[in-house]
């Protein structure tokens, strides 16, 4: 993978935060079925900032590393499901940060994006809504929460749900529909007009506050926190969008590098048969269908970044990114599970938890489903112009 010297040199020091002190809080019990607690979440992150790796995709002048820089660094956080809290390199954090950085006013930067970088609380980002209520998916052209100006306030009314971390944000950043379109606002966090109905039951467990279905009861939000300009809340999501796919796929790559080493380590001791594990082909073999599949997914991420450097859109790019990693991390994080047995099936290691977060991954920001379906739509499209 391309890097810098300044870059290696910050993944350097965040991998070995992560394995040292990071790993060691893997069974704390303030891990939770909704997540980490956020009094883990903050104890974590002190020990980050004593340590220098605090938001270290973020240089001091408030500047962020290109996207190639970000995958070596965002990568190795990802070695402990819990090194991305700990880091603050976490969803939906690191691309609500990027969004405020590229989109942001100076007065909404100082008030919403200064606590994020320093990592004195979390975020939310409200946008996809109830299916039962028809309301934005993956088609965000569905979005039914509403927004309407009174005076020097904008009244936001509408239900959300899958929103991460909603339970115990400071900032959120609320997805509604104008006249002129999708438009973005910047709130402020608990507030009495956001009541968290639920926080839902779901298959992963590494995100503080977990994933809460909202109700939006007569917001009123001032007209300068508004995000950008009315109607052009959908370009501003593409903004956040592909940069953020491309962020889950450094993470969890890391992560499965991880399950990975843990695989390897309890094929090459465990005795079967007279000999060890690794040396069954069906065992060996595996494993290094998985070093195929870690290398081909790192290589896809780097070639992603870098289209994203030039300052393209990316979105075409970030959706093949996804899918590909995502389905090939997938299957990494079931073969560590097999090659382990009933091992890989516990909580004694962080195999199973990585397998279930992964198959998360393959719907967080679009199901694999929906990307293959934008794809051949591009196909049509070009197959036309021709």
């Amino acid at each position: 993978m391309f890097s810098t010297d300044r870059a290696q040199a910050i993944a350097d020091r965040v991998e070995s935060f992560v394995r040292t002190v990071v790993v060691s809080y893997e069974g704390d019990p303030r891990c939770g079925f909704h997540g980490p607690g956020d009094d883990l979440v903050m104890e974590l992150r002190e020990k980050a900032r004593a340590a220098g790796v605090l938001t270290p995709h973020f240089l001091p002048d408030g500047s962020h590393l290109t996207q190639r820089e970000t995958a070596t660094v965002l990568i190795r956080s990802g070695l402990s499901p819990l090194g991305p809290l700990a880091c603050n390199t976490m969803a939906p954090d690191e691309g609500n940060m990027y969004l405020l950085g590229k989109v942001g006013t100076a007065q909404q930067k100082a008030h919403f994006l200064a606590p994020l970088l320093e990592g004195r609380g979390r975020s939310a980002f409200f946008m996809t809504e109830p299916a039962t209520d028809g309301g934005a998916g993956s088609d965000p052209s569905m979005m039914q929460t509403i927004c309407v100006q009174d005076g020097n306030h904008w009244v936001i009314n509408g239900r959300k749900a899958f929103i991460t971390g909603a339970q115990g944000a400071m900032v959120g950043i609320v997805m509604a529909k104008s006249t002129d379109g999708a438009c973005m606002f910047l709130v402020d966090l608990p507030d009495p007009a956001i009541r968290i109905d639920r926080v839902l039951d779901t298959i992963d467990s590494s995100m503080p506050g977990g994933h809460a279905v909202v109700t939006i009861d007569n917001l009123r939000v001032p007209a300068d926190q508004m995000l950008g300009q009315s109607g052009e809340g959908f370009k501003y999501a593409q903004i956040r969008l592909s940069p953020a796919r491309l962020s889950h796929c450094m993470r969890w790559l890391g992560a499965c590098i991880r399950a990975q080493e843990i695989a390897s380590a309890y094929a090459c001791r465990r005795m079967a048969f007279g000999k060890p594990l690794v040396d069954h082909e069906g065992v060996g073999f595996m494993l290094a269908e998985n070093l195929i599949d870690l290398q081909q997914c790192e290589l896809m991420i780097d070639w992603c970044a870098g289209v994203l450097d030039t300052g393209a859109l990316g979105t075409v790019e970030s959706s093949m990114a996804k899918v590909a990693v995502s389905e090939a991390l997938m299957r990494v994080a079931d073969k560590c599970v097999q090659v382990m047995g009933g091992m890989g099936v516990t909580g004694d290691t962080i195999v199973e938890q990585v397998f279930r977060e992964i198959r998360a991954f393959r719907i967080y920001d679009g199901p694999t489903e929906v990307h293959k379906w934008s794809l051949a739509k591009k196909i049509k499209r070009d197959h036309k112009l021709h």
